[in-house]
């Protein structure tokens, strides 16, 4: 966060919390998205600097506490428990993807000052999300939903419990959002009593504790998406280059020696070789076809080889047989002598 200027009168301070939140509304509604439009990032920035302002004055005039109760608190500076609140929605909606992970965490320490004060003050009935201790925790923590085994009771028994816990926020976050813009009307006109207004910003900061707690459970997620890239660039930047193999010289290929001599001599300039020599550098260099195929596919052909060796014989042997009974039942079938007419009266 910015370095805090002076404390701002609490007239002042009024004024950067509604200007901030009125950005935040406009770049929320806008058409466009704010990662296409240069003049949607100005109005981030711009945010980003009111409300980061309003968060060093409301640090600087003390004015919340640990040490009190809800009831202490007037009703005219409730509003600005939502301070660090909008300064994280802003925060989260800056596009620079070099400064991604570090926006993000700032969006998430933001979120955590925020939902820590209501905690304090005891508004909302929720949990505070766990701070990671180091990043790798965090990554682990992204991704332990899909890491954790099916069958593990106690996984499955806190997937439905946070399931559950979602589905009650989503509805007490639409009931909250009813209830505001019944109450917005007379906030806006500037007809609100005392007690509505205290209910509005009450009202305010129980919409905002739900969408911290959603937006906690997405910046730890992408956290850990964030550090794994980083950490795969990491790694392909120090990978060692693979080796390269020597490009080949252009050459004529021949026969024999004799024949080499022969159009060596017409092209002087084209380097010439023997079909022995071309294998023998091919061979040294592991190009041919057959190198680098593993044993086992070898072990295979020759397994290969053997069968169908085996088969061949084996239908050979089955003519021969075929063949010696044809031979046996012919000779059944004609006697000795059977057509020979020569030596007949």
């Amino acid at each position: 966060m910015a370095a805090c200027a002076a404390t701002e009168e609490p007239v002042r301070l009024s004024e950067l919390l509604e200007s901030g939140w009125r950005l935040l509304e406009e770049v929320e509604s806008g058409a466009e998205p704010s990662s296409g439009a240069p003049a949607v990032q100005r109005k981030v920035q711009r945010g980003v600097a009111l409300l980061e302002r309003a968060a060093c004055a409301v640090a600087e005039l003390q004015l919340f506490s640990r040490n009190e109760e809800l009831e202490e608190i007037a009703s005219a500076d409730l509003k600005f428990m939502l301070v660090p609140a909008l300064l994280a929605a802003l925060i989260l909606k800056q596009v620079n993807p070099d400064k991604r992970l570090e926006h993000v965490e700032r969006a998430r320490a933001c979120f955590m000052n925020f939902l820590q004060i209501c905690k304090d003050y005891g508004i909302g009935q929720f949990e505070l999300p766990r701070e990671p201790s180091s990043r790798e925790e965090s990554e682990s923590a992204g991704s332990s939903w899909d890491a954790a085994p099916a069958s593990d009771q106690a996984t499955l028994i806190a997937m439905a419990s946070n399931r559950q816990a979602k589905i009650e926020r989503y509805k007490q976050k639409k009931e909250v959002e009813n209830q505001l813009a019944s109450l917005k009307t007379f906030i806006d006109r500037g007809q609100a009593e005392e007690e509505q207004i205290r209910e509005f910003y009450l009202l305010q900061i129980k919409k905002w504790i739900s969408t911290g707690l959603e937006e906690i459970e997405s910046i730890d997620q992408e956290v850990a998406i964030l550090s794994r890239r980083d950490a795969l660039k990491k790694g392909s930047a120090t990978r060692p280059p693979g080796r390269c193999r020597p490009p080949l010289k252009p050459f004529i290929l021949t026969r024999d020696a004799a024949q080499a001599k022969v159009f060596g001599a017409g092209y002087p300039s084209l380097a010439t070789m023997t079909v022995d020599d071309w294998y023998e550098q091919h061979r040294k260099q592991g190009a041919l076809p057959d190198q680098g195929i593993p044993q086992a596919a070898s072990g295979t052909e020759e397994r290969q080889k053997e069968e169908e060796g085996t088969k061949e014989e084996e239908e050979e042997e089955d003519e021969a047989v075929w063949k010696a009974r044809e031979w046996d039942e012919w000779k059944d079938l004609h006697p000795r002598g059977y057509g020979n007419r020569k030596n007949m009266g």
